[in-house]
């Protein structure tokens, strides 16, 4: 049996495991030390030993539970409520103005966290019912939330990018430092957006009423100021020192962690509940990336081991003779494909120990040591535009379990098209223009 049809093989059956139910790590660590049996002999059985040495031995990986920690104490002991209620008062008078509040919530929400579902469950308690309650169009404010939501994949820390950090074997603070820019870019489109849609049809996102604006005290309005603040100052504290060099990454998320939990004892909200709710959910999302993590690694090697990489890259250039931009624009359109039935996590984990050394080995025109860094940031601009694009995207999921009973799924399904809209051209902008992602890990490299 030849190494192509053993890898074709290797495909299907994943893919029919996951088919069936199958948890994502429990496929595919399955197949590949399945496959690396009769392969290798026993030293295949090897392979998922390795995996697993080289995780254990990844110390950044020690960032991973400090930050899910963080931002689930900042979720559980409602710091978030406060940050909304400001943005509620002094965004009011502008067009749109609560759902533009909205996505600045997503963007500080997304640099606590990491991940996309801690967004969309408070976009979806604290922000949607306010929406809807002063009269916002229900189609635009779902969406809203959603594309505010996937902003957390991208602004670091974004836990998509650490596992993609370690398949890819890229450091992960130079893939944080290149999701800022484009994160931020991406959030200001949002705005603009959302602000023209209401400056155009002022009944889409309806101005604060002034006499409710007038009865509150301009002391409330420096409190809620304050209490706004605090989530950004924790912010600052912990990324200061790391992107100045004062601490490492690891380091610098342990601050972060600790910071929270003095800001929730300061508000007297770090009771037993919270730290029990907050550690277990930790526990179980970091055993979980970490699985996924062993399994990649284990899958990756078998893959090295049958050379199809290589057979790809033959097959792309030089049976088909395309171009590396054409190339490149092909696999970010699988990933589209691939995204309308699988999640991000599985779309990584199956295709990036194919298409990350294909990057590499691409004249794409862009310095060698910095390529996958770009290349990072791209697949996970298309993960957010899979999280929102039916019939998988998992946003969409949550957001229909969290709605209330009148935004129905063809709302919640209409809803995402504008903002896929902007996504798309997001990405085609970071494409075009790299150093919208290379320019800060380059600048802070460089020091």
């Amino acid at each position: 049996m030849s190494y192509e049809v053993i890898a074709i093989l290797m495909f299907a059956t994943m893919m029919l495991m996951m088919a069936t139910g199958q948890r994502v790590f429990g496929a595919i660590g399955f197949v590949a030390v399945a496959a690396a049996l009769p392969l290798w002999g026993v030293g295949g059985s090897d392979m998922g030993f390795s995996a697993a040495m080289k995780l254990m031995k990844w110390y950044p990986l020690l960032t991973l539970p400090m930050f899910i920690f963080m931002g689930y104490v900042l979720s559980e002991s409602r710091l978030a409520d406060d940050l909304y209620r400001m943005f509620h008062v002094w965004f009011g008078p502008i067009p749109g103005g609560l759902a533009i509040g909205t996505i600045f919530l997503m963007v500080i929400i997304s640099a606590m966290n990491g991940l996309s579902v801690a967004g969309m469950a408070i976009g979806a308690t604290i922000a949607l019912p306010e929406l809807l309650k002063r009269k916002y169009d229900k189609r635009m404010v779902t969406g809203v939330i959603q594309a505010g939501s996937s902003l957390g994949i991208l602004i670091p820390p974004s836990v998509v990018l650490v596992l993609y950090a370690m398949i890819a074997r890229q450091p992960v603070s130079l893939l944080w430092l290149a999701g800022v820019l484009p994160g931020l870019m991406m959030a200001a489109m949002f705005i603009f957006y959302i602000w023209l849609r209401c400056r155009l049809n002022p009944e889409f996102g309806p101005v604060l009423d002034a006499e409710e604006r007038a009865a509150i005290p301009r002391s409330e309005k420096l409190r809620l100021l304050t209490a706004g603040v605090l989530p950004l100052v924790i912010f600052l504290v912990m990324m200061v020192p790391f992107v100045t060099g004062y601490t490492s990454l690891v380091e610098a998320s342990v601050v972060g962690a600790l910071a929270a939990v003095i800001a929730a004892v300061i508000k007297g909200r770090f009771t037993r509940a919270v730290f029990e709710t907050c550690t277990r959910e930790t526990l179980a999302i970091s055993c979980m990336f970490m699985w996924i993590i062993l399994a990649a690694l284990a899958f990756g090697a078998v893959f090295d081991g049958l050379g199809a990489v290589k057979a790809i890259e033959g097959f792309f250039i030089d049976r088909l003779g395309l171009s590396p931009w054409t190339i490149l624009i092909l696999m970010q359109l699988s990933y589209l494909v691939m995204g309308t039935f699988l999640d991000d996590t599985a779309m990584l984990v199956i295709v990036a120990p194919l298409y990350v050394p294909l990057v590499v080995t691409l004249d794409l025109g862009i310095d060698k040591q910095y390529v996958l860094i770009w290349y990072g940031v791209l697949y996970t601009i298309t993960c957010q535009i899979a999280y929102m694009t039916p019939p998988f995207g998992y946003n969409l999921f949550l957001m229909r379990a969290m709605a209330p009973p009148e935004i129905n799924i063809i709302d919640i399904y209409r809803s995402i098209v504008p903002f896929v809209g902007v996504m798309i051209l997001a990405l085609i902008l970071v494409l075009a223009f790299p150093q919208i992602a290379l320019w800060l890990p380059q600048q802070i490299n460089a020091r």
